[in-house]
C-alpha cells in the first residue's frame, strides 16, 4: 500500500511489533514479511479495549480504511510512511505468550536465548533482511551459472568415508549391520564423477557436512557451497569464470567498492611472508619482511635476537609509516597485546635523523647507522618510520605477524571497510611435513594436479612439489579452496605413496574414482565458493549465524529442536549398534 492506496478498504494480516497509546488514539505498527504498516483505532471503536491489552507478536487480521498521514507524521524511514489505516474490525489469528526477547529491537541477547527461540530471532528486522539477501544471493548466482552454461545436478548425500580432510558425520547402515554411511564434506568424488561422465561445466548449491569446532566464518555440522566443476581446462579458465561470477554478484548486492576487478594473484609462499598467512587482507596496507639476515651482522648487537637467529629462529617486521609522533603508549600497548597472544612480545624503535639516521626506542641503541640503512634499504622504510620486530620459530613468527599485521593496522585505521578486496592465493605446496609426527602429509586437496613436467618430478624431494592448487579470499576470509585435479591413475598412486598410502589402500578407499579415472578421463578442475561467507561478507556481518536460518550454538547443538538427541533400545537394536555406558 502506497499514497495511491489512499480510499480503498483493505484486509491486512500479520504481527504487532509495536504500539503507541495516545490516550484517544491507539497507534499499531503491524509487520509482516514485506514491512510495517502503521494502524490507528479511536477511542469510540468498541475494539479499542481489546486491542489495547492485547500482546506484542500476536497475529491479527484487521479490516479498514487507507489514509493520507498528515504531513508532520509522515515516515521517510518505511515503504508506507505516507499512509496508515483506519482499523474498523479485527481478529484474532494467533495468540502469543510472554516474550523472551523482543522482536522490535535489534538489541543483542545471549546466544542461548537466540537459538533457543530462533523462530523470534528471525523475525527481527536486522536477521530477517539477512535471510532474504541469503535467498536472492543464492537465486542470483544459480541464475549467473545457467548463463555461463552450467548445468546443476545434485550428488548424493550419503556416501563413504574420507581418509582426508575434517570428521565425518557418520550415519549407521540398518540393511548392511556393522557399516556405515558418511556425510559429504564435500561433492569432490562425485563432481568429478561427473566430468568422468562427458558433463563438461557442473554446478551445485551443495549441503556439506565436517564435524569440526566453531568459528565466527564457520559453522559446526553444516555449511552450504556453490560447488563448481570444469572439464577440458586450465586454472585460468577457473579463474575466469569464478571472478566474473564474484565481481557480478558483489556490485549486485553491495553498494562496497571492490578494490580490484581483476583478482590478484600471490603465491602461498609470498603469501606467508608479506602477510603472515595463506587469508590475506588486502585492505591492509602493511607489508610483513623478513631481516634475519640483518642480526648476523657485527654491528647489531641486539643479542637476544641474535642467539635466537642462531639456534634456527627468524626475524620480522613490520614497518608503519610516519609514526615517529605517536605516544610510547602506542607502542607498549602493541608489545602488551603481543605479550597477551603467547608471545614474547614485539620489540619496537623509529627511525630518526639528526646528522645520521638512528633508532629512538626501547631497542633503538642496539642498531648502528649502517644497520639501520640496511633495513631501510630492504624494507622501503623512511626516516619517521617505526619499526616492530618478533623473533621465533617460523610457525609461531607467521601467527603473531600475521595477528599484529591487522591489530595495527586497526589502531591505526589503515583498513578501509568500505571496500571489498579480493584476491588468489596460488602454487600451494602438494605436501607438508607434520610438525608433531614428522611425517609427510598432503598440505591441501589429495587429488590435486602437480605442477611441471610430470616425468621430471622429484618424488624423493616431496616438499619442493608444487600444486595447480588455488583459494580465492576476500578482506582476509577465505571463501573456498580449489584446484585443477589429477586424473591420471598411476600418478596419483606415486603421490598417495608419499603420503604413506599403499596401493591397496588407494583402491580401497577410493575405488570408485581409481575405476573412473582408468576409463579415459578429461584434465578437469574446479572450486566451491561458501555461499555462508559470500551472505556474511555482503550483508557485513561478522559472525556466519547471523546469515544462516537455524544455525547451531558453538558445541554443535540445535537447543530450539533439542539435537543431538538419544535414541531408544529399538532404534540401537535395528541398527545393530550397543552404547557403552557413560564413565
Amino acid at each position: 500500500m502506497r499514497k495511491e492506496s489512499v480510499g480503498t478498504d483493505v484486509i491486512l494480516s500479520g504481527w504487532i511489533n509495536k504500539k503507541r497509546d495516545h490516550g484517544n488514539l491507539l497507534f499499531i505498527d503491524l509487520r509482516d514479511n514485506y514491512g510495517i504498516t502503521q494502524c490507528i483505532i479511536n477511542k469510540d471503536n468498541s475494539n479499542f479495549k481489546e486491542l489495547e491489552k492485547i500482546q506484542l507478536e500476536t497475529v491479527i487480521k484487521i479490516e479498514g480504511k487507507v489514509v493520507d498521514r498528515s504531513k508532520d507524521t509522515i515516515n521517510k524511514e518505511i515503504q508506507t510512511g505516507e499512509i496508515e489505516v483506519v482499523i474498523q474490525t479485527f481478529n484474532v489469528l494467533g495468540t502469543c505468550k510472554e516474550l523472551p526477547l523482543p522482536v522490535f529491537s535489534d538489541q543483542e541477547y545471549s546466544e542461548e536465548i537466540r537459538l533457543r527461540y530462533r523462530f523470534l530471532d528471525l523475525r527481527r528486522k536486522k536477521i530477517h533482511e539477512n535471510i532474504i539477501l541469503r535467498s536472492k544471493v543464492i537465486s542470483y548466482i544459480r541464475n549467473q551459472m545457467n548463463e555461463f552454461g552450467f548445468l546443476e545436478f545434485q550428488t548424493p548425500i550419503l556416501t563413504s568415508s574420507s581418509p582426508e580432510g575434517a570428521r565425518d558425520f557418520l550415519v549407521p547402515s540398518r540393511l548392511n549391520p556393522g557399516k556405515f554411511y558418511a556425510l559429504p564434506q564435500a561433492p569432490q568424488q562425485f563432481k568429478q564423477l561427473i566430468m568422468v561422465s562427458g558433463f563438461d561445466k557442473y554446478f551445485q548449491i551443495a549441503p556439506c557436512f565436517r564435524d569440526e569446532d566453531a568459528r565466527a566464518d564457520r559453522s559446526p555440522g553444516e555449511f552450504y557451497q556453490l560447488d563448481l566443476e570444469m572439464s577440458f581446462v586450465e586454472q585460468n579458465d577457473v579463474f575466469k569464470v569464478v571472478e566474473k561470477l564474484l565481481v557480478n554478484t558483489f556490485n549486485e548486492f553491495s553498494d562496497k567498492k571492490l578494490l580490484f576487478n581483476k583478482f590478484p594473484r600471490i603465491t602461498y609462499k609470498d603469501s606467508m611472508l608479506k602477510y603472515g598467512s595463506d587469508k590475506p587482507d588486502l585492505r591492509n596496507p602493511l607489508i610483513i619482511n623478513d631481516i634475519t639476515e640483518i642480526f648476523s651482522r657485527d654491528d647489531v648487537s641486539f643479542e637476544i635476537f641474535k642467539k635466537l637467529v642462531k639456534s634456527g629462529s627468524k626475524v620480522r617486521c613490520i614497518i608503519t609509516k610516519n609514526t615517529k609522533d605517536k605516544p610510547r603508549s602506542f607502542f607498549d600497548n602493541i608489545d602488551k597485546w603481543a605479550k597477551e597472544q603467547g608471545a614474547s612480545g614485539l620489540a619496537y624503535f623509529t627511525i630518526e635523523k639528526d646528522k645520521e639516521v638512528s633508532g629512538k626506542g626501547p631497542v633503538g641503541k642496539f642498531f648502528s647507522k649502517n644497520s639501520i640503512e640496511e633495513i631501510m634499504k630492504k624494507t622501503g622504510a623512511k626516516v619517521g618510520d617505526s619499526i616492530f620486530l618478533a623473533c621465533a620459530r617460523q610457525i609461531e613468527l607467521e601467527k603473531i605477524t600475521s595477528l599484529a599485521r591487522d591489530k595495527i593496522a586497526r589502531d591505526l585505521e589503515l583498513i578501509d571497510d568500505s571496500v571489498f578486496a579480493f584476491c588468489w592465493v596460488v602454487d600451494y605446496p602438494m605436501f607438508e611435513k607434520n610438525e608433531i609426527t614428522n611425517k609427510i602429509e598432503f598440505s591441501h586437496n589429495p587429488f590435486s594436479m602437480p605442477q611441471g613436467n610430470l616425468d621430471d618430478l622429484n618424488f624423493d624431494d616431496p616438499l619442493n612439489i608444487l600444486a595447480y592448487q588455488y583459494d580465492i579470499v576476500c578482506n582476509g576470509i577465505e571463501l573456498s579452496s580449489g584446484a585443477i585435479r589429477n586424473h591420471i591413475p598411476e600418478l596419483m598412486y606415486k603421490l598417495f605413496s608419499v603420503a604413506g598410502y599403499s596401493k591397496k589402500d588407494v583402491e580401497q578407499k577410493f575405488s570408485g574414482m581409481i575405476n573412473a579415472l582408468s576409463f579415459g578421463a578429461p584434465p578437469h578442475g574446479g572450486i566451491a565458493p561458501g555461499i555462508d561467507r559470500i551472505v556474511m561478507l555482503l550483508a557485513n556481518e561478522k559472525n556466519i549465524r547471523e546469515v544462516t536460518m537455524f544455525p547451531m550454538n558453538q558445541n554443535a547443538q540445535d537447543l530450539m529442536m533439542n539435537a543431538p538427541s538419544e535414541i531408544n533400545e529399538k532404534q540401537l537394536k535395528e541398527l545393530n549398534i550397543i552404547l557403552k555406558d557413560k564413565k
